[in-house]
């Protein structure tokens, strides 16, 4: 999926800010080699939209379509080093969006396999994914607080939407000894990033970081 030649003033702007945004998470605690190759590798520029080419390795969430947004390159590498991925495993992702953090757990995972409502987002995701030839992932447009019960279960689960409280159907389809990374709270009040655990048949939760989020909404979008 090229540029135009018009666009090769943004890629060397885009190269600089590659650099000062590796640092920048660098210095935020990411510090898991892997996550900081693939951030390193992609091209976030490809999940926004054209006016936004400039603004796209800035350390910065932005718009996308259906009211969303494409997360902070800083979230979506918490979120990757928390739930430590490791390459054997099936990882199910709750709100595709506009596809960059699945792209990046695809660089990690063994399975990908990613939920979005909204009907939009998910099809351009997938057309582009397609496009960037990842092979790893597998598409749903569905209901993601549901879960997809006939893959599960998962190693682990990360949800890019902010849950009312940690949802059930989720933890059920969480493997034993699995990981879930998922924000809990009130839409436009706080909200905590919470890594759960399931080992031996219980659920451990642990407070991460104070996060804001759109939120996890029930049903599916038609458009």
């Amino acid at each position: 999926m090229g540029k135009k030649n018009s666009d090769m003033k943004f890629n060397s702007n885009s190269n600089e800010n590659k650099v000062s945004l590796i640092l920048d998470l660098r210095k935020n605690g990411i510090n898991n080699p892997e996550i900081l190759r693939v951030i390193e590798q992609i091209d976030r520029s490809y999940f926004v939209d054209s006016h936004l080419y400039d603004k796209s390795n800035l350390n910065t969430a932005l718009p996308i379509d259906c009211g969303q947004t494409i997360s902070q390159p800083l979230i979506v590498a918490l979120m990757t080093q928390h739930l430590e991925v490791k390459s054997n495993m099936r990882v199910l992702e709750v709100g595709t969006g506009s596809g960059y953090q699945t792209l990046v757990l695809s660089k990690i995972a063994k399975f990908v396999y990613t939920i979005e409502r909204y009907k939009t987002l998910h099809q351009k995701a997938k057309e582009l994914l397609k496009i960037i030839k990842a092979k790893n992932i597998f598409f749903r447009h569905s209901d993601g607080g549901l879960g997809w019960i006939e893959q599960a279960p998962f190693d682990r689960i990360i949800v890019t939407a902010c849950a009312f409280e940690i949802p059930n159907h989720l933890l059920e389809q969480l493997d034993e000894g699995g990981i879930m990374i998922v924000p809990v709270g009130e839409v436009h009040e706080e909200q905590v990033l919470k890594k759960v655990k399931k080992n031996k048949g219980k659920i451990y939760v642990e407070n991460l970081e104070k996060v804001r989020f759109v939120p996890l909404l029930e049903g599916v979008e038609k458009q």
